[in-house]
């Protein structure tokens, strides 16, 4: 049998209680938070090699490991609990309930009765307004050890025994005014978070044929037609089929100003009609849809917790037992109570504690009010610290919006023939390159032929049968190196395209070169100034990477000022581009939207997604743009850098003041009283001080 020691994992603190040659129980005051998900946290453990079966009794605080009797699998499943941190817990947690005032008003009620009644009346009243602060500070030293709750009661019971009422009355309504004030705070901030999420719609109405239908939004389905009014929410995400009307997307955007919406527009769930009626064919439903991933997105923010806090709760904790000490031994040399009163009554932990969650919180909403939606403390802190951001070139720096601006054929097909041809074997693909070539064929009214045996390959092209001919579009290395398909008599005419800054996309039928189609992708008019501006807030390395030809991205790179680039990269060596740069000590950003850059955006510190971008990138980035405008990326650097110098602006004052109030307070010089106020006073200054945060708007 092992004795009873703790260990500090992504659980918080996690106690082997009980060791046995294959069976291991931990014991942690977090294993009986109702919120943990226990199903996740046992099947992922289940999961290391050798553990027969896990089981979490929620009530007993215990999590109960049976394994090989032969394997001693202890290292291994702490390494396996610090990677959960506080993800493990349910997103569906709610906040808790609005602080209440039940003990202000008995602390208050019973230090002002004893102004008005008789003298032997008073201590009684005394310990009777003291006595919860007191039971607390028991429970919590029994339960959990040494924390501020034991001061605040060490104090009083201090005060007490000294006969000195009126100040540990004082002293006590203090404290649970304090105490209220700053939940209060707390609760505030999680609740400016909580309002980014919009309320469910229950009932809306769709058409059937020519009918219009009163549904409950569960019977809604892919493909369903919605009608939508003046002064309703849109409960999908979608495309306008009928109706035009201005909507309100300051809910999803930020976006203050009405957009009009008309025939093909794209509408989003959260967003409100302002005028006129829409019928929308739904394309997301329920939880697929923008504000449903986003409310999820919200809600795991409000628990996962950034290395800045945890630290800050790791010093909070340390702090408690030096004032504890720095109190008693006051007590010991001076041998005056009222010396040791002041000291205990200083509290480092509260504002250490309080004021870093806050501020996050604070500075998430506000970004969110600006269009940036930051998924979590980490990333936010993360946000402040990145030295290189990489972007991928089409969609991001680019408009992502191609169009065909040339066809020349190199064989007997003209160029009718070779737009039919590729558009058809393009037409189902989902990538930037086919949608405008199949586009630019509709717009020629050129009909599509029928396919077969279609074939996409990942950053190379697609291979298809289109009609009885084999065909094959894609880039030169993929017909020329990969295919051996001869392209050396478009090389001249497709270089001179790139030069200026054109994309090119080769088309082969048998084996035999058809033609090329070049493209254009312009940059986005914000670009070049985002760059720049990144590199005066601090980010001293841009790097751009393509899949295109070496002549096309060095054209966009040299109108932008980027003097890094990557050019004919697949999706692995995006990868690889990230995880170098990384393990060179950079702290990399990440700025993609497509389902390749994934990877990438996992493995950056910050991946930053498009709002157009693919479901598989904004789900596996950091920080979504919902606004199509890459200068929420310098929004989101701003806020994030003034957020982590406020916490430290703010720790430093607290320690600074409280450090000083304790000086004054072993000197003699202030009552356990003023003690009592200066340390409040400071705390809830520093607390209000985080949370305008959320007020502070863009900075320039």
């Amino acid at each position: 049998m092992t004795r009873f020691k703790t260990y500090s994992t992504g659980l918080e603190k996690v106690g082997i209680a009980h060791k046995t040659d294959g069976r291991i129980r931990l014991k942690a005051w977090v294993l009986g938070n109702p919120a943990l998900d226990c199903t996740l946290l046992e099947s992922t453990l289940e999961c290391i090699s050798g553990v027969i079966s896990v089981r979490v009794n929620q009530r007993a605080n215990t999590l109960v490991v049976c394994h090989d009797r032969d394997k001693d699998i202890t290292e291994v499943l702490l390494k396996t609990l610090q990677t959960f941190s506080h993800a493990v817990f349910q997103a569906e947690e709610e906040i808790q309930d609005s602080p209440d005032l039940i003990n202000v008003y008995w602390a208050g009620s019973m230090w002002l009765s004893k102004m008005f009644l008789p003298q032997w009346f008073r201590t009684p009243l005394t310990f009777a307004g003291a006595a919860p602060v007191l039971m607390k500070g028991i429970d919590t030293l029994v339960n959990e050890g040494l924390k501020v709750e034991v001061l605040d009661a060490t104090v009083i019971s201090m005060l007490l025994l000294r006969k000195d009422y009126f100040t540990a009355g004082s002293i006590t309504f203090l404290l649970n005014l304090g105490h209220y004030l700053e939940a209060s705070t707390q609760y505030k901030s999680d609740r400016m978070l909580k309002s980014l999420i919009k309320p469910e719609v229950e009932y809306v109405w769709i058409l059937d044929g020519k009918t219009e239908k009163k549904v409950a939004m569960g019977e809604v389905l892919v493909g369903s037609l919605v009608i939508v009014g003046a002064g309703e929410m849109i409960p999908v995400d979608g495309i306008v089929r009928g109706g035009e009307g201005l909507i309100n997307q300051a809910s999803v955007t930020g976006e203050s100003l009405p957009v009009n919406a008309g025939p093909d527009s794209e509408v989003f769930a959260g967003t409100v009609v302002a005028e006129g009626r829409l019928v929308i064919e739904a394309r997301k439903v329920g939880a697929e849809t923008t504000t449903a991933r986003i409310a999820k997105f919200i809600n795991n923010s409000l628990k996962n917790k950034s290395n800045t806090e945890v630290r800050a709760f790791k010093i909070a904790d340390r702090m408690v037992p030096v004032t504890f000490g720095i109190g008693l031994a006051t007590l010991l040399l001076t041998r005056d109570f009222r010396r040791a009163s002041s000291v205990l009554s200083v509290d480092y932990s509260c504002a250490l504690k309080l004021v870093t969650p806050t501020a996050i919180k604070s500075s998430m909403y506000c970004a969110a009010s600006e269009g940036i939606f930051i998924k979590g403390a980490q990333s936010l802190e993360n946000m402040a610290e990145i030295d290189t951001i990489i972007f991928d070139k089409t969609g991001t720096l680019t408009k992502g919006s191609l169009e065909v601006s040339d066809i020349i054929s190199f064989s007997d097909m003209d160029e009718r023939e070779i737009l039919r041809t590729a558009a058809s074997a393009e037409e189902h693909y989902s990538h930037p390159i086919a949608s405008a070539v199949v586009k630019e064929a509709e717009r020629r009214n050129i009909p599509l032929e029928e396919t077969g045996e279609v074939d996409f390959i990942i950053a190379h092209g697609v291979s298809a049968y289109v009609g009885k001919r084999h065909v094959l579009a894609g880039s030169r290395h993929f017909i020329h190196d990969d295919e051996n398909i001869d392209c050396c008599a478009a090389d001249e005419t497709a270089d001179a395209l790139r030069k200026t800054g054109r994309s090119i996309l080769y088309v082969a039928c048998d084996r035999v070169l058809a033609g090329i189609i070049a493209l254009k992708d312009v940059p986005r008019a914000e670009s070049a100034e985002v760059i720049k501006e990144l590199k005066k807030r601090g980010v001293s390395r841009v790097v751009m990477l393509t899949g295109d030809h070496r002549d096309t991205a060095m054209h966009v790179a040299g109108e932008l000022g980027i003097k890094e680039v990557y050019y004919e990269m697949k999706p692995e060596d995006k990868l690889s581009v990230v995880n170098r740069l990384k393990s060179e000590g950079r702290k990399i950003a990440f700025v993609g939207d497509g389902v390749n850059d994934a990877p990438a955006l996992l493995s950056a510190h910050v991946g930053i997604s498009m709002p157009e971008g693919a479901d598989l990138a904004r789900e596996t980035s950091d920080v979504i743009l919902l606004r199509n405008d890459l200068r929420g990326i310098v929004t989101a650097r701003i806020t994030a850098a003034k957020t982590m110098k406020v916490i430290k602006r703010v720790s430093v004052a607290n320690i600074g003041i409280n450090t000083m109030t304790v000086l004054l307070s072993v000197m003699g010089r202030i009552s356990p009283l003023q003690s009592a106020v200066l340390h409040n006073g400071t705390t809830l200054g520093t607390l209000l001080y985080a949370l305008s945060l959320s007020q502070s708007g863009r900075q320039k």
